[in-house]
């Protein structure tokens, strides 16, 4: 791969990083993210993504470009474990303008769920996990099943909460409804209360949980003693909107590195009963209240005599909030695969930048400036050159 023509915009993604991350403000009243005291909590995310072209006129048949991808990740939090569950689905549909050309469908999916029990409750420290995991994609003889087990050290926090704590005190005291600085120990009240919202919604069903899970922050707010008497409609409304109407993208902080092995039960190419090693690590730190940070990589290698492939990817992402309703959204993606049966080596990079304007707190519309290169040592195979991509689409927040 000609890696000189990749290397700029990864420095630039490199240097926007750092940059951010020195540019940090101090957040209100000395209360940052890492203040944020973990409860027992869980969180939700689900996004669908998707962009149509159709073109009609002038040309043998309609020819179109359908893209769409489906994200989803739940994670629940408590002592001494924490449980994820992930998925994704990617597909698309493609037909050129001439008479001869056939659609061309793709799909490739994988879901996964596993869980790090702590061997000290409260603790970020060791954990034993197990974990198993379906992959599908078109083309192949079967899916791809896998389970493993192993051992790790640290842990990732959601601190989410925290920062809906701070933005929710800032947007009240420029309302006049809070008349003095919460403490710390005060923000992590409110962030508890928080970080209980599917309880709520849980117990008082989808329709009437807001009135309740709001009226119990009021209560936290007016225990401080420093609320002008209750919120009333201003503050109540204002409440709203940050915590209901207003989208605040995935907080995570800290690291976790794993090993472990598995087996491959059944695989893509029909083959089945591989074991494997497995290895991953995650980063994830807040650069500020507005601004995250992400990078995950995992390894695994196959071991047997007859078979030493291997694969490893890595994923790193920033994302800032340029405002209550546009995020920017930065990320790298590298994926190698080893193919001990055929000799084959192919590497993937794919960098995307996207400005994302959330139209309400469920839909979004995506700008998104892409490049990607494919080296996989075949020439003339369509691949060669770097792809570079300019398009339009829309992002539905499911959960």
């Amino acid at each position: 791969m000609d890696m000189n023509k990749m290397k700029m915009p990864m420095l630039a993604f490199a240097v926007t990083s750092v940059l951010l991350g020195a540019t940090a403000p101090v957040m209100a009243e000395d209360v940052t993210l890492f203040d944020y005291e973990q409860p027992t909590s869980a969180y939700e995310d689900a996004y669908l993504s998707g962009r149509l072209n159709v073109n009609s006129g002038n040309q043998d048949q309609t020819s179109h470009d359908l893209n769409l991808d489906m994200n989803y990740e739940r994670v629940f939090s408590s002592p001494d474990r924490d449980i994820k569950i992930n998925g994704d689905l990617q597909g698309s549909s493609k037909r050129g303008p001439n008479t001869d050309d056939a659609t061309q469908d793709n799909y490739i999916g994988t879901g996964s769920v596993g869980m790090n029990k702590y061997l000290k409750p409260n603790s970020k420290g060791a954990f034993w996990y197990g974990e198993g995991e379906v992959g599908v994609k078109k083309g192949a003889d079967d899916p791809r099943i896998k389970a493993g087990v192993g051992v790790g050290y640290g842990r990732v926090v959601n601190v989410t909460p925290m920062a809906q704590a701070i933005r929710l005190v800032e947007a009240l005291t420029d309302k006049k409804r809070l008349t003095g600085s919460l403490t710390k120990a005060e923000y992590n009240q409110v962030a508890n209360i928080i970080a209980k919202e599917a309880e709520y919604r849980t117990q008082y069903g989808a329709a009437d949980y807001q009135q309740n899970w709001m009226a119990d922050i009021e209560k936290v707010l007016q225990a401080t003693g420093k609320t002008a008497g209750e919120l009333g409609a201003i503050g109540i409304l204002r409440a709203r909107d940050v915590l209901v109407n207003e989208r605040i993208s995935t907080r995570k902080y800290g690291w976790l590195a794993k090993v472990g092995v598995s087996e491959v039960f059944k695989d893509y190419d029909g083959s089945d009963t591989k074991p494997a090693l497995d290895m991953g690590a995650e980063y994830h730190r807040p650069l500020n209240n507005q601004t995250q940070f992400s990078n995950e990589a995992s390894a695994s290698a196959i071991l047997q005599d007859s078979d030493s492939s291997y694969t490893a990817k890595n994923a790193m992402s920033l994302t800032h909030e340029l405002t209550d309703r546009v995020d920017w959204l930065n990320s790298w993606a590298m994926n190698y695969d080893h193919n001990d049966v055929t000799s084959a080596d192919t590497t993937t990079n794919a960098v995307s930048s996207t400005y994302r304007y959330y139209i309400s707190n469920k839909l979004a519309f995506d700008t998104v400036a892409a490049l990607s290169k494919v080296s996989d040592d075949i020439t003339d195979n369509g691949n060669d050159e770097i792809d570079k991509s300019l398009f339009m689409g829309v992002t539905y927040r499911l959960k």
